[in-house]
């Protein structure tokens, strides 16, 4: 070492022998040749031979691959800087795997001087050098470590990060990068995971690198990842104390263990559902109950093992602070529905969908029960123990309800309706589908009996109200309903028309649709009843609408008219465009979809400079040519949607030549 210090240039350095002894030796000086520079005097050495060098190297690894896990892991948990610690992860698939394994609090912060920092950087900068001429978002390494990825995506969430995988991306990789990548960042708040990669799914070594590097986690959704268990959901609970939403829909290897550790590790937790796991059963939402005290919505859909005693139990316990319930084709009984309505005490929203094993005495009790004074959206769908009985003790049951939704019941008639109509004073929305007892005697009876607050009406295929040569006594108008929607109600014709119009004179959403035996007759009346001005019309499938009713429309409600859809409205023709341009000042949209209207309709909507449409869909009409191009362009000033799908008299190259001018519309062709 002495000459080493003391060479000044002219003594010979290296005489030729062999400076190791032993060829492992000097292959590890000779490795330094890229990194090191030393000074060599030209002077005659033996040669190296190749092939032994090339042996050498081939066998040879670098010092810090050789390294264990264990050693690996004491070198990398050092790293506390965000950025170097994404660096690293770049590395290889096993630094990546090591990166995630470390939890914050084994993290070792580093207290060294400026100039020994400055040194460890440059290490650490030379060790991960090939990560310097990566773009962000690509696959650094056949493994699949992308950090960079990770970090560049940036979809805020109430102050954290949001990550979302699909499919073939979910791996547990990515969920390594993802838990490496965004805690210098903003940390992790929402990851949704829906599928798995049929190869290299997520499996708990997935969710552990989630617990152990993403401890701000605050909603988790896990959608059909069957290799998923109760191990990696500890994991998370250990881990994510912070977890408000939790979200499982078709997990089969998640059982009732890990959701007790969910339940007494994340006292914050105030949202879960739960969808088609089979191994999930009353033990969890006794536990929810009892430990989370701020949970405020449940949603159970198809689990087997979810009975009466598990409702019973999250009820007594939780009642008093759950808000929102849903509960979906569950194996429970009139027992339920009676303990909701004694205890839930603090319901405003409830929704029972598929409930095969409810009678009508489960529903007469819960009405009964006093405890659902605060409920104001109650939705029912294919429950047929839903009876006349029933819905009129919901009725006086739930005195603060605003929206009632009833889907799929057979078997509530008239008289039910009505009753439950008279009880309901506060009833505001009110939403009849597929309910095919209901007439034109209980229909008027609704709009007579909710005069009062009633401002939303909707029927959909009901197919049991039909035309009914009926007098109704004179008596005082609804004039709180605003919105009246009759949808595929193929018995609704020109006499109930009439009567909604002497019934109902406030109403400025009005949505007819897929009416056949509605005419211009029967739209007359109703028209000119409503004194408030009509904003939205939807006549949408009545196939007997003329030129007549809608140019009479726009004549009276051309001021406050700002929808328009006559789609498949055949006999509407140019005229009524003429109409709209000389009236409807304030339309935004027109859909005139399949009727007749031809290019001296769309010269007629270009003409006058008081119409600012911004969404127009001309799907169907076939009598268009390229004359109407010119016209288009000129709407297409103000128009932000335009469709012109199946419209066989526009070549391609108008298409093309609307696609390039009118770059701001979003165009359908």
């Amino acid at each position: 070492m002495s000459k080493v210090f003391n060479f000044s240039g002219d003594d010979v350095f290296y005489h030729g022998g062999a400076v190791y002894p032993s060829p492992k030796e000097s292959s590890l000086f000779l490795s330094l040749r890229n990194h090191v520079d030393v000074y060599f005097p030209p002077c005659k050495r033996s040669r190296v031979a190749v092939p032994f060098v090339f042996t050498e190297k081939k066998q040879k690894l670098s010092s810090i691959d050789v390294l264990p896990d264990e050693c690996l892991f004491e070198v990398l948990r050092r790293l506390s800087d965000g950025k170097e610690r994404s660096a690293s992860a770049c590395v290889s698939k096993r630094w990546l795997m090591l990166l995630s394994s470390i939890r914050g609090d084994e993290t070792v912060i580093s207290d060294l001087n400026p100039s020994l920092e400055t040194e460890r950087r440059s290490i650490q900068t030379a060790l991960v050098k090939p990560v310097d001429c990566v773009k962000k978002g690509e696959v650094l390494d056949s493994n699949g470590a992308e950090v960079a990825e990770a970090e560049s995506q940036d979809i805020e969430g109430e102050g954290h990060l949001s990550r979302s995988l699909d499919g073939k991306r979910a791996t547990d990789v990515r969920l390594a990068a993802i838990a490496v990548g965004t805690p210098s960042h903003g940390g992790l708040g929402k990851l949704s995971i829906r599928g798995s990669n049929p190869i290299r799914g997520v499996t708990d070594t997935g969710l552990k690198a989630i617990a152990r590097g993403c401890p701000s986690l605050r909603a988790l959704s896990l959608w059909n990842v069957s290799s998923v268990s109760d191990e990696g959901l500890i994991e998370i609970a250990q881990g994510c104390h912070l977890l408000e939403k939790l979200d499982l829909c078709q997990c089969p290897a998640i059982t009732d263990m890990s959701l007790l550790a969910i339940a007494k590790n994340c006292p914050n937790l105030t949202s879960l559902t739960i969808e088609s796991c089979s191994k999930i059963g009353n033990g969890t939402l006794q536990d929810v109950g009892r430990f989370c005290p701020k949970l405020k919505f449940v949603s159970l859909k198809n689990c087997p093992l979810i009975g009466d005693q598990g409702i019973a139990s999250l009820f007594s316990s939780a009642g008093h602070v759950l808000t929102k319930v849903k509960l979906y084709a569950l194996n429970i009984s009139d027992i339920s529905l009676a303990v909701i309505g004694h205890y839930g005490i603090a319901v405003t929203d409830i929704a029972l969908i598929g409930l095969q094993n409810i009678n009508e005495r489960g529903f007469w009790v819960m009405g009964n029960g006093q405890g659902l004074q605060k409920l104001r959206s109650l939705a029912i769908t294919a429950c047929h123990g839903v009876t006349d009985l029933g819905l009129e003790a919901l009725g006086k049951g739930c005195p603060n309800l605003k929206l009632f939704c009833l889907r799929k019941c057979t078997i509530l008639s008239d008289n039910g309706l009505v009753a439950f109509a008279k009880g309901s004073v506060a009833l505001e929305n009110l939403q009849l589908e597929e309910c095919h007892r209901i007439t034109q005697a209980g229909f008027v009876g609704v709009l007579l009996s909710c005069g009062k607050k009633l401002k939303v009406l909707s029927m959909v295929n009901c197919f049991g109200v039909k035309e009914l040569a009926c007098r109704f006594p004179s008596v005082l108008p609804c004039n709180s309903l605003q919105s009246l929607s009759i949808r595929n109600c193929p018995g609704v014709g020109n006499a109930t028309l009439a009567i909604v119009g002497r019934l109902c004179p406030k109403l400025t959403q009005l949505e007819l649709s897929g009416l056949l035996e509605v005419t211009d007759e029967g739209l007359f009346p109703l028209v000119q009843n409503c004194e408030a001005g009509l904003v939205k019309v939807n006549l949408s499938g009545c196939v007997n609408v003329t030129d007549r009713s809608v140019s009479f429309i726009t004549e009276l409600h051309g001021g406050s008219l700002e929808s328009l859809n006559v789609d498949e409205c055949r006999y509407v023709t140019d005229a009524t465009l003429l109409a709209i341009s000389n009236n409807c000042w304030l339309l935004k949209e027109l859909d005139i979809s399949k009727c007749g209207i031809t290019d001296s309709g769309i010269a007629s909507l270009a003409s006058t400079v008081r119409l600012n449409l911004q969404i127009l869909s001309l799907s169907g009409c076939f009598m268009l040519s390229d004359k109407s191009v010119p016209f288009l362009q000129k709407l297409g000033q103000t128009l932000m949607g335009l469709n012109i799908q199946h419209c066989n008299g526009f070549s391609s190259s108008c298409v093309d030549l609307l696609l390039e001018q009118l770059w701001r519309c979003d165009i359908l062709s």
